[in-house]
C-alpha cells in the first residue's frame, strides 16, 4: 500500500511551525546565557539571574527539542547556550580539591531567623545534635535571644557578640571559644542589616575572624544599588594575613557578579567546594511558587579545608540553615 506524502503546502506549514517552536524555546536560553556570561546583573536581571541553574536545565530540553525536530540552526544556538550555562552551573555539583589543613575541626552553622520567628527549639537542637562550635544568625531579635538562652544555647555556646534588634536588622555570633576584637558592622542598604563579627581563639589554630554576613536584598529596582554596595563593602579575604570566614544570608547566588568578585579576593564557597552548591537555601517565600535558590553561604579562606556542607529545615523561617564542617590550618 502506497501512502501519499502530505501536500507541499502542508509540509511547509508544519516546517514553519516547528521552526518557530524551536526558536521560541532557544532564544530565551541564549539571551540568558549572554546576560550571565556578560555579568549583566542590573535592574530586574538581578533577581532573574538567581534562577540560572533552572534555566541551565531548560537549555538541555531546548536543545533536545531542536535536535528532535531537525532544526539545525536553532540546535546550534541551543548547543552554545547549553554549554555556556552548564559550564557555569554544573561545577557546583562536583567536589573540588581541598588544601592540606592539619589543624582542628570547626563545625559552623548559619541561619536567618526571619525577624526572630524561626523555631528556637529546632535551632538549639541542631546546635546540640551536630555539636556546633560556631553559630551565626541574621534577623536576630531580643525575643529570639531570650528564647535561645532559655533553651540552653548560652551553655552550649557561651561566648558571643550579639546585636539583637526588633525586626530584621539584628545579627549574632555565638562561639564555643573566646571571642576577641568583636564588633558590629552596619550595612548602608535600605534594610539597615547589621553584621556581628569577632576573632575566635580556636585551640591549635591561628586566630580566625568570623562575621555574620547579611547584605541588603535586591527586592525592588530601587534597592539594587544598595544591594551591590553592601556586597562590595563586605570584608575581603586576606590571603597574606589572618584567616576570615563570612557566613550568612548574602542575598546573592554564585550567578551574581558582586559575590563572585568577593570570592576572587581569596574566599571559597563551602557548598561549591563540596559539590553541594546547587542545594537551595531560600524559598518558596510566603507561599509563592518560587523555586528555591542558593543565597545563604559560608565563605572561607582558601587555606581552610571544607569537609562537608549540609542544609537543614528550620520551621518559622523561609531560609534553611547551612551546616559546614571545616578544618583549619595549623599555626
Amino acid at each position: 500500500m502506497i501512502v501519499d506524502a502530505p501536500p507541499a503546502p502542508a509540509r511547509r506549514r508544519a516546517d514553519r511551525i516547528s521552526t518557530v517552536l524551536c526558536w521560541l524555546a532557544v532564544v530565551p536560553t541564549a539571551a540568558w546565557a549572554s546576560a550571565r556570561l556578560a555579568g549583566l546583573d542590573r535592574g530586574p536581571l538581578v533577581q532573574a539571574l538567581a534562577f540560572t541553574p533552572y534555566v541551565a536545565g531548560w537549555s538541555v530540553l531546548a536543545l533536545a527539542l531542536a535536535l528532535a525536530l531537525r532544526r539545525w540552526w536553532p540546535a546550534a544556538v541551543a548547543a552554545l547556550a547549553a554549554a555556556a550555562l552548564l559550564g557555569v552551573v554544573a561545577p557546583r555539583a562536583v567536589a573540588g580539591a581541598q588544601p592540606a589543613a592539619g589543624g582542628p575541626t570547626v563545625r559552623l552553622l548559619t541561619a536567618n531567623l526571619l525577624a526572630g520567628s524561626a523555631d528556637a527549639p529546632t535551632l538549639v537542637e541542631l546546635v546540640r545534635r551536630h555539636r556546633v562550635d560556631v553559630l551565626t544568625v541574621q534577623e536576630f531579635t531580643p525575643d529570639a535571644q531570650a528564647a535561645l538562652d532559655r533553651l540552653g544555647l548560652d551553655r552550649l555556646l557561651p561566648h558571643r557578640q550579639l546585636n539583637a534588634q526588633i525586626g530584621t536588622p539584628g545579627s549574632g555570633l555565638y562561639s564555643r571559644w573566646p571571642i576577641t576584637d568583636a564588633g558590629i558592622r552596619h550595612n548602608r542598604g535600605g534594610w539597615g542589616f547589621s553584621q556581628a563579627y569577632g576573632t575566635l581563639a580556636v585551640p591549635g589554630a591561628p586566630p580566625v575572624r568570623v562575621e555574620s554576613a547579611h547584605p541588603s536584598a535586591p527586592y525592588a529596582l530601587d534597592q539594587v544599588d544598595a544591594w551591590r554596595g553592601d556586597l562590595t563593602a563586605q570584608p575581603p579575604a586576606t590571603p597574606d594575613g589572618g584567616l576570615r570566614i563570612l557566613a550568612g544570608d548574602f542575598n546573592a547566588t554564585l550567578d551574581h557578579g558582586p559575590l563572585r568578585a568577593l570570592l576572587r579576593t581569596g574566599y571559597v564557597d563551602a557548598a561549591d567546594a563540596t559539590g553541594a552548591g546547587l542545594t537551595g537555601t531560600w524559598g518558596p517565600y510566603d507561599g509563592d511558587l518560587i523555586p528555591p535558590v542558593t543565597i545563604d553561604h559560608v565563605l572561607v579562606d582558601r587555606r581552610i579545608a571544607v569537609h562537608s556542607v549540609t542544609v537543614h529545615d528550620l520551621p518559622g523561617t523561609d531560609h534553611r540553615p547551612v551546616l559546614t564542617t571545616l578544618r583549619l590550618p595549623t599555626p
